[in-house]
């Protein structure tokens, strides 16, 4: 659909009208109502798309609380796509924060109880034997992106089951209206291998399969033939994992990395985006990345895949591979990562400091450095919050910090917003108005100096989105820690505090579009220096990305003969 003028389909009547791909609602014309034997099943005014997205506003901003605004936007995709987009494309720093974070994570909550329409796959353990049989419908000849979770680690909310097809629901959403990837080709999916959450399992009007989480060998399984469908059936599909938990999340991307087009976006997107908004604060400092020092707070999968891109962009400045992990400190639940410590997970060796570097540092407990040490001892300059775990940034922690620094960096980047480690006015009061901040979840304006100061919030929705159209663009075999690196590079040179130092640390959310582009340039540059992809003419590039963009436009139909 995304370069087709004219769609031919031998849909006629309500078969037409109820399917989300294709329905126009009122703006099916005179002679289109007369082709697909539409008179009747609709008024007889014909409207325009702008009529629509003007009455679809309206009514959005009817609703009270968010949740209602969600639900109306949900129902709004599943009835009419096009308008959905054109929605969300004309109106996308109102939109996003609704059709995703914050507000997915209460979508999730209560999934369950407003599920009406089937979108996307639910692949349970009672599919197991016929994962490939599901998946070789026609119906899914076209599809180009999956958005596969799990739904254990749901934002900083946990184990939310079959709730979690949220999350794919709104991702996918997101390569549409940020990348203009033809929503004909995305597919979200669900693998339902039961639930921990009590009250999920207790709710009588819970749509998943009612049991415990599925373990071990089992579940590792189940993964596998589920992936071995995928490439199969799309030897080329661009699959996402989303929010896995930490104990499968970095080990199932370990495995598949290198057999199929894929990437987690809870590591590789957090991590790319969390570095390019920390490269344009450190112009805004005016202290080079070599000599920062980073304290990263929650040290599973998505801290440490920040702190690993991280490392990486302080030894391509210049920094030795041995000074670039002394100034890097991940901190989890149990205190600052140090060797030696029991329970330390693979992932997160690599950051791990030496005994012999902490062991003389002051700390309040004698059995763990806490943050607190951290910050007095280790005085990082930029703290990266990852933990899911609200009021982590304490003001002890964040006035220590800035007394020794003149411009602290910091950014609480858990989501939902009830789960962020501080809030920006707070962040902002601590340090006198000296932080330099970005936020995971959208937060109001704060104020400084009598004066209001935007707030860059760190969405992941800045770099996979570009990232996607990018290798789908020119056909890339496989995503690299390069083309990550490249991604988070071209954002921070979009930063329009690169020009002004009082402004927001990212491109406002309204220009994704943009963005989009401007990302899936760099990585499509960056595939093709690795060699991840077809050769191709810097001139062509614009074109190819370009041709790649579907646009929330109704097109003129004709009947299949």
């Amino acid at each position: 659909m995304a370069g087709a003028a004219v769609i031919e389909t031998e849909l006629e009547g309500t078969a037409l009208l109820t399917n989300p791909l294709l329905n126009k609602g009122t703006a099916f014309s005179e002679e289109e109502r007369t082709a697909f034997a539409l008179h009747g099943l609709l008024p007889p005014h014909i409207g325009s798309l702008d009529e629509q997205v003007a009455r679809s506003l309206q009514g959005v901003r009817t609703f009270e609380t968010k949740l209602e605004r969600y639900l109306f936007l949900r129902g709004l995709q599943d009835s009419n796509e096009t308008l959905f987009y054109a929605l969300l494309t004309q109106h996308l720093a109102e939109m996003l924060p609704l059709v995703y974070t914050p507000t997915v994570g209460e979508g999730c909550q209560k999934f369950s109880h407003y599920w009406r329409y089937p979108r996307g796959l639910f692949l349970s353990w009672s599919h197991r034997d016929s994962i490939k049989q599901i998946l070789s419908h026609p119906r899914f000849d076209p599809v180009e992106v999956i958005v596969v979770s799990d739904g254990e680690r749901i934002l900083g909310l946990g184990d939310q089951g079959a709730g979690g097809m949220g999350i794919p629901i709104g991702k996918l959403s997101l390569y549409t209206a940020c990348a203009g990837i033809d929503p004909a080709t995305t597919l979200p999916i669900l693998l339902d291998i039961g639930t921990d959450n009590q009250e999920r399992l207790a709710d009588p009007l819970y749509i998943g399969w009612k049991h415990e989480r599925m373990r071990g060998s089992d579940y590792d399984d189940f993964v596998e033939g589920f992936v071995a469908a995928v490439t199969e059936r799309w030897p080329r599909v661009l699959l996402q994992w989303e929010d896995f938990a930490r104990a499968n999340a970095g080990r199932l991307l370990a495995r598949y990395r290198d057999r199929h087009l894929t990437f987690n976006d809870d590591i590789q997107g957090t991590a790319a985006v969390a570095a390019g908004t920390l490269l344009a604060a450190v112009k805004v400092t005016g202290v080079p990345l070599t000599e920062q020092r980073i304290a990263v707070v929650g040290a599973g999968s998505a801290g440490c895949g920040i702190a690993s891109l991280l490392l990486r962009e302080m030894t391509e400045a210049g920094l030795g591979e041995r000074d670039a992990r002394r100034r890097l400190f991940a901190v989890d639940r149990d205190g600052l990562l140090v060797e030696g410590m029991a329970g330390l997970l693979d992932f997160q060796m690599p950051f791990v400091q030496a005994a012999g570097t902490v062991g003389a540092w002051s700390r309040e407990h004698p059995d763990r450095i806490g943050l607190l040490d951290v910050v007095k001892n280790g005085e990082p300059t930029v703290l990266i919050g990852v933990s899911a775990q609200s009021g982590t940034f304490t003001e002890a922690v964040v006035r220590a910090m800035a007394a020794q620094t003149p411009r602290p960096i910091i950014f609480p980047l858990s989501n939902p917003t009830s789960c962020a480690e501080a809030t920006p006015q707070d962040l902002m009061t601590w340090t006198d108005g000296r932080a330099v901040i970005g936020t995971g979840s959208p937060f109001p304006p704060v104020t400084r100096d009598g004066r209001s100061f935007i707030v860059a919030q760190t969405n992941n929705a800045y770099v996979f989105p570009g990232m996607g159209l990018g290798v789908l663009a020119v056909k890339a075999r496989r995503l690299s820690n390069g083309m990550f690196g490249a991604a988070a590079s071209a954002l921070a040179e979009m930063s329009p505090a690169m020009r002004d130092r009082d402004a927001s640390l990212l491109p406002p959310v309204d220009d994704l579009r943009k963005v989009a582009v401007t990302i899936a340039t760099a990585v499509a540059k960056q595939a093709r220096a690795e060699g991840l992809c077809q050769p191709f003419e810097d001139a062509a590039l614009p074109g190819i990305i370009v041709a790649k963009m579907w646009e929330p436009v109704y097109r003129r139909y004709r009947r299949k003969a």
